[in-house]
């Protein structure tokens, strides 16, 4: 057994004990929403090695449909982070503390019984994809780093660096790409580039003109143009990228956490709580504070000793 350790102010959770019986990722990945909101976490964990993940999440994106949307047109690949396992431990934070509200505002003493699929979550995060095919008759293609529906919507090179992503919205972000950035005003007119429609429909010539004068430009000119433009534009970083992004760094993001092996780096979770910071507290050994926890239930020292030697406990 571990037990995420009590402490911090004004966290909202604060008071409510959580005991845990789970293993791979989506049910952690809830639990530890709530143990840096403040909620104590008792976690029961297997005797033998603790925690395990076991990458369900590729079966899950593959039956509800996720990989068929993502990939390029002749490839279909699962996304790169465990999006059925999060989603799935998003939707039961979320349910979890819908619960305590019931129970806060009902004043009723009754439990509630939540279930949580990752197939009904990444279903509902499909919503796009489905609904497309649903009335449409035909389901959205996959379009790389694209958009199969707008354009332009993707990555395109420049003269001394990597590729910039960009990502036109509507038809006024066409204007102000195609007049302060390509330097091509005649396009927003041209019916042929006028609309995301007519746009969509061109995409390979569109994606040519665009890429042939950012090919021309420094990216330290192309993202000044974009930005002066008001044209949405991003880095396609990698991890590297992202340990080191500046609205980490600016916005004090990063904390030192206690582990086993000693201090990692974690960046805080994103719910922020004006006057309270989230927990984030040590990572614990497996059964590090399995003899408190016992204790706190009427155990005495003795019968610890003998759930330890007979391996009922670690």
């Amino acid at each position: 057994m571990t037990a995420a350790p009590a402490g911090g102010s004004a966290l909202p959770l604060e008071g409510i004990t959580v005991v845990a019986l789970e293993q791979a990722v989506a049910a952690p990945f809830a639990t530890r929403q709530l143990a840096d909101l403040g909620a104590r976490v008792v976690k029961v964990e297997r005797v033998d090695g603790g925690d395990f993940a076991r990458a369900y999440d590729m079966l899950v994106q593959a039956e509800a449909g996720l990989i068929s949307v993502t990939g390029t047109p002749e490839t279909p690949v699962k996304a790169g982070s465990p999006l059925a396992d999060i989603a799935a431990g998003m939707y039961a934070f979320s349910g979890a503390l819908a619960a305590l509200v019931r129970r806060g505002t009902t004043g009723a003493g009754a439990g509630a019984a939540i279930e949580v699929t990752m197939f009904d979550a990444v279903a509902e995060w499909m919503g796009q994809a489905m609904y497309t095919t649903m009335y449409t008759g035909a389901p959205p293609p996959r379009a790389t780093l694209g958009h199969p529906v707008i354009a332009p919507y993707d990555r395109y090179p420049t003269a001394d660096g990597p590729d910039v992503v960009i990502g036109v919205q509507n038809d006024r972000g066409w204007a102000a790409l195609a007049t302060g950035v390509l330097g091509r005003p005649e396009l927003v007119g041209d019916p042929e580039y006028a609309t995301n429609v007519a746009r969509v429909r061109n995409r390979a010539a569109v994606d040519a003109a665009v890429g042939a004068a950012t090919s021309g430009m420094g990216r330290a000119e192309l993202l000044r143009r974009l930005d002066e433009a008001g044209v949405p534009n991003a880095s396609l970083n990698d991890g590297h990228g992202l340990i080191d992004h500046p609205v980490l760094a600016e916005r004090d993001r990063w904390r030192e956490v206690g582990s086993p092996v000693g201090g990692v780096r974690a960046i805080l979770p994103p719910i922020t709580f004006a006057g309270a910071e989230a927990r984030m507290g040590p990572v614990p050994a497996l059964g590090e504070h399995t003899g408190a926890v016992l204790a706190e239930l009427g155990h005495d020292a003795e019968t610890i000793a003998g759930l330890r030697a007979s391996g009922a406990v670690a």
